[in-house]
């Protein structure tokens, strides 16, 4: 039987180095090889997932197919590698704890003083083995959350170096660090490396390769110092210098020959790297774009003291780059703060080409949504509702178009007359219960498409149905409030059109406005943002921006 290879990527000195896009570019490489490869994240946090964590401290939580709310890095894992990622490869310090608590409280340890080290190591390792094992993994990537020496982190290091005890090339170590260049040297400065990997050494792992994140790409000098200061052969220090595009990474590593050196190192057989399609969307990313549009995108999770928040809202940016490269179009960004739109001050809303409501969660800049969507309504400006954007959709036409006064979402008003979003039967006692988790719609829905809709076209014209006779699609949910079909008949006697319906519960879950009256005008339950990928964007981010 074939034995499983083990990678563990590491990282130094700062947080965001680019960790997760070098453990994905890994992959992807070793992937394209024809190497069945799986990556695992292991995140510090005590959290059992990411679902509670504000998205400004932590960023976008990304929804896997199975419900699993993890870290952005499995997003990035699903671009790069083109399939889904499962609650297997995302593991947690809390679920961890957890599952070593409950065991030993069933007495599964029999009696055993349960300690750090083996018992939460021998856990950590477990879950890694069984990530490969799930998905017969010739290699599974491991990213370390963290920064290397952090307190948090040690007893994930310390599982990697129990698992590189292993007899044979079984187990490498890749360490992603900084070079940075002070302005006021004019120079690259090795020395952090050098007292990361010090402290790598001093846990008893020693790194195979460096990866070093700096601005320009190291001269000899430094190569040179790094191979003599951290015991690593000059031709293991690899170059990952700032590109134009994360995408542009794998294409990098792959001409510094990073992937065939692994091979070598693991004693796996060389086959033939084959990322032409990969090469030719980096070149698309990177080509000029004939026109420029611009998507305000109205939420709440922006920004943390004076600093803006790309990572809060990461899955829907990431969406709109992939389709705005498709369609060959720049599309810029304008950032507007809900709150503000509820002053009546529109003028940010002024020279834009579309608008964006994203998922929020609270009556925090409600009503600066609602005039949002009011606005793009009223003046034929493309529209794309998502989640909390489809439910304040059907709030604006209830209060505006069938006059339905202090129509709401019982989430932002309890005592509405018209509760035109609300909780369907059963999950007010589980929220009752604050089981958050339990009372909400997570992970893959089969939703059925009304044939001739703004969707049905989108999803026809990219071949992007799951079930093209029955006009069946899947995908992603996380929230907590539904549609109240007692206002159904209402709303579509009024011009808007429910266009999509879950296959087992008759949900809805698209709302449209007839192109007759409004150019694109279309709001989902769901989240399509968690399903776009660079090589095959999703059709109705495709037809949003193609409508710009």
């Amino acid at each position: 039987m074939p034995v499983t290879k083990f990678i563990f990527v590491s990282g130094g000195v700062i947080s965001g180095l680019g960790k997760g896009i070098t453990t994905a570019s890994i992959a992807l490489l070793l992937q394209n090889r024809g190497y069945k490869v799986t990556p695992v994240k292991c995140e510090n946090y005590l959290n059992i997932d990411a679902g509670l964590i504000n998205p400004i401290e932590h960023g976008d939580p990304f929804l896997c197919e199975d419900g699993t709310e993890a870290d952005m890095d499995m997003g990035t894992y699903e671009k790069f590698l083109g399939k889904n990622m499962e609650r297997h490869n995302f593991l947690t310090m809390g679920q961890i704890y957890k599952t070593v608590i409950d065991r030993e409280r069933n007495f599964g340890y029999e009696g055993e003083d349960v300690e750090a080290i083996p018992h939460v190591t021998d856990e950590i390792i477990k879950q890694i083995k069984y990530a490969g094992e799930k998905e017969k993994a010739d290699v599974v990537v491991v990213e370390l959350g963290g920064t290397t020496g952090e307190y948090q982190n040690a007893l994930y290091y310390e599982a990697s170096r129990i698992l590189s005890r292993k007899k044979g090339n079984s187990v490498i170590q890749v360490h992603v660090s900084y070079l940075p260049t002070p302005s006021h040297l004019g120079e690259p400065k090795t020395k952090p490396t050098q007292l990361s990997v010090r402290t790598l050494n001093s846990m008893g792992i020693q790194p195979d390769f460096i990866v070093a994140r700096a601005e320009k790409a190291m001269d000899k000098r430094r190569r040179d110092r790094f191979a003599l200061f951290c015991n690593v052969e000059p031709e293991n220090v690899i170059d990952s210098v700032d590109l134009p595009s994360a995408y542009e990474t794998p294409v990098y590593l792959a001409k510094q020959k990073l992937d065939e050196k692994i091979l070598t190192m693991l004693n796996l057989p060389l086959s033939t790297l084959d990322i032409s399609k990969w090469e030719k969307m980096v070149t698309t990313i990177e080509s000029k774009k004939a026109t420029t549009k611009t998507v305000a995108i109205v939420g709440k999770y922006f920004a943390t003291g004076e600093y803006q928040l790309r990572d809060s809202y990461a899955a829907l940016l990431d969406a709109i780059d992939h389709a705005g490269w498709a369609q060959g179009i720049d599309v810029q960004i304008k950032w507007i703060q809900a709150e503000k739109l509820e002053k009546n001050d529109l003028s940010d809303l002024k020279d834009i080409h579309g608008i964006i409501v994203p998922i929020g969660w609270g009556p925090r800049g409600v009503e600066g949504k609602i005039a949002a969507i009011n606005y793009s309504r009223v003046n034929k400006i493309p529209y794309l509702g998502l989640c909390y954007g489809m439910q304040l959709a059907v709030v604006e036409y209830a209060r505006n178009v069938l006059q339905l006064t202090g129509a709401h979402t019982i989430e932002c008003d309890a005592d509405t007359v018209h509760p035109v979003i609300h909780m369907i039967k059963g999950q007010d006692e589980i929220l009752k219960r604050r089981a958050y988790g339990g009372s909400m719609r997570l992970g893959r829905w089969e939703c059925r498409v009304k044939r001739g809709s703004i969707a049905d076209s989108s999803y026809t014209k990219y071949d992007a149905y799951d079930d093209k006779e029955k006009l069946i699609v899947g995908e992603r949910h996380r929230h907590r409030y539904e549609f109240n079909d007692a206002y159904a008949k209402q709303l579509e006697h009024a011009g808007m059109m429910i266009t999509g319906r879950s296959v087992v519960e008759n949900l809805a879950e698209i709302i449209e406005l007839p192109k007759t009256v409004h150019p694109f005008f279309v709001g989902t339950q769901y989240h399509p943002e968690y399903r776009s990928r660079p090589l095959c964007p999703h059709p109705l981010f495709l037809e949003f921006v193609r409508a710009l």
